[in-house]
């Protein structure tokens, strides 16, 4: 009896762990070996098994989908160290300006753009929060407002593509990176208009909530606007749909269109004179310590999934999913209440190597289109990251904002677009077709 137990037990344990603060790479190997060595003892687990992590580590080292992490997070990278980015939002702001929510719209515009161009959702909430928050500020914007759309813009990296998280995503759910981006791209671009439409409405409604920008500082007009704009916009655009272009099209695995958006982006910064070696070097340090952090999870989820499967944990999980009350529905409920829930206290990526790969087997077994159940997730893990009182993206936020923001008003602030990714989240999952347009 106690030998059947041990694969949920190590699945708890490995949470435990992980809540309290430990290294999520370290709680998932320590937890591995801890439960290798009962398994042993009990007689459920035999020591050769353990021969296949060398063989397991060396394939993700190899893995060539993988390689496209560092390229996507270096372009992301280096848009924001050379203030490209903070460019972009200054001129979209001068187009929006005149209007009232012009602000609020420009972040949102840039927000997706940044989505597209960094596909992590801290160094979005980040930029934007250091970029975007001061100039709202000065110019009357709500504080509630201004906090919520930025940290829900930031958040469109998560389900934009080329999101790293998408990629990270298809790898573990054993689908096209192609598909998924594909697959996400009009959730992502419908998320981003009902963000637009609920800041105009706030301009109607609460007009004072989000002014126009005074005459004073709108201080570019005309023609030079127009060029302005077409000088620091049509860069980055055009090299984002080269990347996604190059990739939906087939000309490019996302691998390659990542090396031509990293190499293109140190290009956009030479041209811009801004391709200093401080840049370069931050941006390397930043790309080197967030890859590490992905491949060190992956290494300790490979051993946590070996030993789990060892003892049958596999079975026992695919067993617990597929014969939930209501099948399909069943599941959903579950992955969606699940997902929703471990969001709020661990990392994407911890989630996608802890729990994705439990859930995939059973949705395969049940007939669940696995592009459509990739994106639901994302959708649903990008609602977690708002919703308080651990939101990831709050405290990213928290940390760059001035003091006389409190951290009251940036949970009330981010409550309306809590709702509207909902909304978009239940229109993902009543339509599909949303999802699967283009593969049908």
């Amino acid at each position: 009896m106690e030998a059947e137990w041990l694969a949920p037990l190590m699945f708890v344990g490995a949470l435990i762990l992980i809540f309290t603060g430990f290294p999520v790479a370290f709680a998932l190997g320590g937890t591995a070996f801890i439960f290798a060595f009962l398994g042993v003892e009990l007689g459920m687990f035999d020591w050769p098994l353990l021969m296949a992590l060398p063989d397991r580590t060396f394939g993700i080292m190899s893995n060539f989908v993988l390689l496209a992490v560092p390229f996507f997070i270096f372009m992301g990278t280096m848009l924001e160290k050379s203030r490209l980015a903070e460019d972009l939002l200054t001129t979209i702001g001068q187009v929006f300006g005149p209007m009232r929510g012009g602000l609020a719209l420009a972040v949102v515009f840039v927000g997706g753009l940044l989505a597209a161009a960094t596909g992590v959702v801290g160094a979005s909430v980040v930029a934007m929060g250091l970029i975007s928050l001061p100039v709202m500020l000065r110019y009357g914007y709500s504080h509630q407002l201004s906090a919520g759309v930025i940290t829900a813009s930031g958040t469109l990296g998560q389900i934009i593509p080329p999101s790293v998280v998408l990629i990270v995503l298809a790898d573990q759910m054993g689908i096209s990176v192609g598909d998924l981006f594909m697959g996400s791209l009009l959730p992502g671009i419908m998320l981003a208009g009902m963000y637009a439409v609920y800041c105009v409405g706030i301009a109607i409604f609460k007009p004072s909530s989000a002014p126009a920008l005074p005459k004073e500082a709108r201080n570019v007009h005309g023609a030079d606007l127009v060029k302005r704009v077409l000088l620091v916009l049509l860069p980055p655009l055009v090299l984002i749909l080269l990347v996604l272009g190059s990739i939906f099209s087939g000309v490019a695995t996302p691998t390659e269109a990542g090396a031509l958006g990293a190499l293109g982006a140190m290009g956009l910064a030479a041209a811009n004179k801004r391709l200093s070696w401080k840049a370069l070097r931050e941006t390397m340090d930043s790309t080197t310590r967030l890859t590490s952090m992905v491949l060190f999870l992956l290494i300790g989820s490979t051993a946590f999934a070996l030993v789990f499967r060892g003892l049958n944990g596999d079975l026992w999980i695919e067993h617990l999913l597929t014969n939930l009350p209501g099948g399909v529905i069943g599941l959903l409920v579950v992955a969606n209440l699940t997902v929703f829930l471990l969001g709020f206290f661990i990392d994407f990526f911890e989630i996608a190597f802890i729990v994705i790969p439990l859930l995939v087997p059973a949705a395969a077994l049940l007939g669940i289109d696995l592009v459509w159940f990739g994106v639901m997730l994302g959708m649903n893990l990008q609602m977690s990251f708002l919703t308080p009182p651990f939101g990831f993206a709050l405290f990213y936020l928290r940390g760059v904002a001035p003091p006389e923001i409190t951290t009251g008003e940036i949970y009330r602030g981010v409550i309306p677009f809590i709702a509207i990714q909902a909304i978009a989240l239940m229109v993902v999952i009543l339509w599909p077709e949303v999802v699967t347009w283009a593969f049908s």
